[in-house]
């Protein structure tokens, strides 16, 4: 018997709850999506969070900066923070972005989203700490970060029915929002974009950093830093100019780190703050 298994000559791995979600999401992702992919000089940005660690001794997430940045950048478009059910756009008060994070489940890396709330109210650090906490949450049930166990309770076969519904829902707009920022790029080398699926109306998908030296017109040579990123609008909401004028907005909030020197000039050296 052991013979006949090994010359089968392949293996057969039953497919977990997370992956048949995926699946299920995909198939029944229709959304006309427009994408703009682009290259941001972070070579400030990434110095001053340098500078916030020699100072505090904590190190904050890049992405939590660029969370906040998005954020910073829909309150003057907040026609793109909303979605449309049956003929209406239901534009929400609340800037509630989504972040795909990894965590180990049961010893087995899986991507989870969370909710992160209210971001136009919250700093860098408040960010940082919130995804910190999720990347160590010790749970092991899929939706336990956002209190959504649930989930796991819809047999397959309803699970593109769910998402569709939800996908045109008030309440889980609210609670989940309809902006999101996933980061696959965080481990990739070289200049790598990456173009998404999603339902969200906007999506911001973290591609790779990359250093280069560069040369001035002075003929001096300096070391840049720059980030990959892929941008994602719901067609059916945002047109072209509007997604244009909107991500030379975002570009230039992310790039020039003034709330990273905000946060820099009104934080106390040596102030102990705990990592979360």
């Amino acid at each position: 018997m052991a013979d006949r298994k090994q010359k089968k000559g392949y293996k057969s791995i039953p497919l977990g709850f997370t992956r048949r979600m995926v699946i299920a999401s995909v198939n029944c992702n229709k959304k006309n999506a427009i994408h703009s992919m682009t290259k941001i000089d972070i070579t400030r940005p990434r110095k001053l969070l340098n500078e916030y660690i020699v100072k505090t001794g904590v190190k904050l997430s890049f992405t939590a900066y660029i969370v906040k940045s998005f954020s910073e950048a829909l309150k003057a478009f907040p026609e793109m923070n909303s979605f449309i059910k049956g003929r209406r756009l239901i534009i929400l008060d609340d800037i509630t972005v989504s972040v795909l994070v990894e965590r180990v489940i049961n010893g087995v890396k899986v991507p989870e989203p969370i909710g992160i709330k209210s971001t136009q109210e919250k700093t860098v650090k408040q960010i940082s700490d919130e995804i910190r906490l999720a990347q160590k949450n010790t749970g092991n049930e899929l939706g336990n970060l956002t209190g959504s166990t649930w989930i796991k309770l819809i047999p397959v076969f309803l699970m593109r029915t769910f998402i569709k519904v939800a996908d045109r829902n008030i309440k889980m707009g609210l609670r989940y929002g309809k902006v999101a920022v996933t980061a696959p790029g965080m481990y990739a080398g070289d200049a790598t974009w990456f173009i998404p699926h999603g339902t969200a109306t906007v999506l911001l998908t973290i591609g790779s950093m990359e250093k280069k030296n560069i040369l001035t017109e002075n003929g001096d040579i300096v070391k840049k830093e720059y980030l990959y990123l892929t941008a994602s609008f719901d067609h059916e909401i945002v047109d072209g100019a509007p997604a244009a004028r909107f991500m030379k907005h975002f570009e230039e909030i992310l790039k020039n780190g003034k709330m990273l020197e905000d946060i820099i000039n009104s934080t106390p050296a040596n102030s102990n703050e705990g990592e979360v």
